[in-house]
């Protein structure tokens, strides 16, 4: 049987092809917005994952360290390694900023870890390089920072050596992870710069209560306190094999006066909480972008059956049935869509790995997106399917 579509199609393939490519871009644009939203409760997961923690200790009433600012004294976690079923516990600090160069080339927006070597929170495995070894002045980067094995990078005031790196070490955000010492990343979040730290002491002399001349020792005692911090943004722990977590968490919760989460209950807070203006702000980008690729496919077929009106007069005047003229413009608008989806699906996974957030393109997502450009294309089909029914066989006479 000859398919009056398929004839159709090569006698203006150009046109229906340039107009596939153009949906396809279309169309790889909404995968990839939805590979984006994927990617960033992957990223999510993988911040938890790479932690190591079974369950996070921070500020009482907040949602940190990850969603919301958390301090707490870093000796706190003496009394937590004391609780049952606490295998290993160590403090961390997190903070997001712009780590420089020492050669002054440029900077890197990262996420500056501050871990114990040997401790939950430290990075796993690295792809290159070694572990930190040294107290002070080393670091560990992720590829995605693009620093090499052995470059100089400054953190506030101090250089450090990269000497080792890893991979898949993000944020939340999606940025990428520098790892150095617990000490070294206490100071560069919490102590204040030297001209601050002079001034301050300028004050603090200053104020007849604190440099009182019958107390001595009192001042300088005041401006050694002021000159260290003991701050940490959370504890990370890790629970003896078999133990619930949650209940390791409750007492933490009663008598510590300090919050703590489960991986369960962190997650929740990542991606249902720290990512949901982002996804409803993708959701409404998918939407329109649906609205847009159903309005081409209708306008275009919708053009070439008014380009078509004596063929299809024709048609009805020989007795062919008005469903299979309509089955022709639908096979017209499923075979648009189609070359959308392979174009667009195509597309997305050349350029997925360019962009500077991590996206993933499940899938899942690619079927689902099959199924609702074949949806698409049907119902967009329909105005020019009623157009077609309309048209008189006596306009193949016609003048």
């Amino acid at each position: 049987m000859i398919s009056l579509a398929g004839r159709d199609i090569l006698h203006s393939w150009g046109k229906f092809v340039l107009t596939g490519l153009g949906l396809g871009l279309l169309i790889g644009v909404t995968l990839t917005m939805a590979g984006v939203y994927r990617g960033m409760v992957d990223d999510a997961r993988a911040l938890l994952g790479n932690s190591g923690a079974d369950l996070w200790i921070v500020q009482q009433d907040t949602q940190g360290p990850y969603a919301e600012s958390s301090s707490l004294r870093d000796d706190v976690v003496r009394s937590v390694l004391g609780l049952p079923d606490v295998a290993r516990a160590a403090n961390v600090t997190y903070l997001t900023m712009q780590v420089r160069r020492s050669d002054g080339a440029g900077d890197v927006r990262a996420m500056v870890v501050g871990f114990e070597p040997g401790q939950p929170g430290e990075p796993a495995y690295l792809v290159a390089g070694r572990h930190i070894t040294r107290s002070h002045y080393e670091a560990v980067a992720d590829l995605r920072t693009g620093f090499a094995l052995g470059e100089r990078i400054r953190i506030r005031r101090h250089d450090y050596t990269v000497v080792g790196l890893t991979r898949r070490m993000v944020s939340s955000g999606g940025d990428p992870m520098v790892f150095i010492p617990l000490k070294d990343a206490q100071e560069a979040q919490f102590l204040k710069d030297n001209d601050a730290i002079l001034n301050e002491r300028a004050r603090t002399a200053a104020n007849p209560a604190l440099n009182r001349p019958g107390v001595p020792g009192l001042l300088e005692a005041i401006q050694a306190a002021q000159a260290n911090n003991r701050n940490v943004n959370a504890i990370l722990v890790q629970v003896r094999p078999g133990a619930d977590a949650e209940r390791v968490a409750e007492p933490v919760r009663r008598w510590k006066h300090l919050e703590a989460y489960t991986r369960a209950q962190m997650e929740a807070i990542l991606v249902d909480k720290l990512i949901a203006t982002s996804a409803k702000q993708i959701g409404m980008f998918l939407v329109i972008l649906a609205i847009v690729s159903a309005a081409i496919v209708a306008f275009i077929i919708y053009t070439m059956t008014l380009g078509k009106i004596r063929e299809i007069a024709v048609l009805k005047l020989i007795g062919t049935r008005n469903r299979t003229i309509a089955g022709m413009i639908l096979q017209q608008a499923l075979g648009l869509g189609l070359i959308g989806f392979v174009v667009g699906k195509v597309a997305a996974t050349i350029w997925a790995p360019i962009f500077p957030k991590y996206v993933l393109l499940e899938p899942g997502d690619a079927l689902r997106g099959l199924l609702a450009v074949t949806l698409i294309c049907a119902l967009a089909s329909t105005l020019a399917i009623r157009v077609a029914l309309k048209v008189d066989p006596a306009a193949a006479i016609g003048g």
